[in-house]
């Protein structure tokens, strides 16, 4: 069994046929599914979606994109949000230079908030972070002095040093279809040292659809393609490589009922 820990259900590309979308992945061997949000206003279907599906679990988050937009948002709200059974993680969450949507300090504020609740509830953070990964390193660090949470970089896409310094803060590393194109080498060679137990796979979808389907809407489905690819690429088998990041998945997202 395959999980896609990372898709975004709601988004335009998915939406419109969510029932088709979800029986291709399940044909896929794909047996669970983590529907992000990235928003406020997402978190009601995005729930209602995972009620609706026992396959699929919730985040409630907001994206540091949006982080402008939720400058009101109070620790409580959040907080309340997470308890709901089919909420498993918090996020996405994280900081965003490449944009730069939303100020700085805002997005940063609202990161420390998101860190603040997991680690009371214990749900893992999930972190959106690019361009960033000096300020994104330090925030980590310095609130892991705090007191630990969970945590994991998602669709990971940064520096080897990066990658080196967050899995020795005990942080879990999700690689995307991204990994499987051709200017990726960089990344390639990360996916490679990453430890068999702080490695999932995602699909990011509808974004970043992995090689052979460029160019299409991503779906849940296509992470047995990634999947496959980092199998091949770490010098294991495609069965393995989902026991594995199964394993992790189910180790990381403790509320999640599989």
């Amino acid at each position: 069994m395959l999980i896609d820990s990372h898709c975004h259900l709601e988004y335009k590309g998915l939406v419109e046929d969510q029932a088709g979308v979800l029986s291709r992945a399940r044909d896929a061997g794909v047996g669970a599914f983590l529907n992000i949000s990235t928003k406020q206003s997402e978190w009601a279907q995005v729930v209602a979606t995972a009620n609706r599906e026992p396959d699929v679990f919730a985040s409630v988050g907001i994206h540091p994109h949006a982080a402008d937009d939720h400058k009101e948002l109070d620790r409580a709200t959040l907080y309340e949000a997470t308890q709901d059974p089919r909420v498993i993680a918090i996020g996405e969450t994280g900081l965003d230079y490449f944009y730069e949507y939303s100020d700085r300090k805002v997005q940063a504020d609202l990161f420390r908030m998101h860190i603040d609740v997991a680690r009371e509830t214990g749900l893992p953070v999930i972190i959106h972070t690019r361009d960033a990964e000096d300020d994104t390193y330090a925030i980590l660090a310095e609130e892991m002095e705090k007191g630990a949470f969970p945590a994991l970089i998602h669709c990971f896409t940064a520096s080897a040093e990066f990658g080196r310094k967050v899995l020795e803060l005990g942080l879990t590393i999700s690689l995307s279809g991204i990994v499987t194109f051709k200017n990726a080498k960089d990344l390639q060679a990360v996916a490679k040292e990453v430890p068999e137990d702080r490695l999932l796979v995602e699909t990011d979808s509808p974004f970043l659809a992995p090689v052979p389907h460029r160019g299409k809407s991503c779906e849940p489905a296509f992470v047995a393609d990634t999947a496959r690819f980092v199998a091949d690429l770490r010098g294991t088998d495609p069965e393995q490589l989902a026991k594995e990041t199964t394993r992790n998945f189910t180790k990381l997202f403790t509320k999640a009922a599989l």
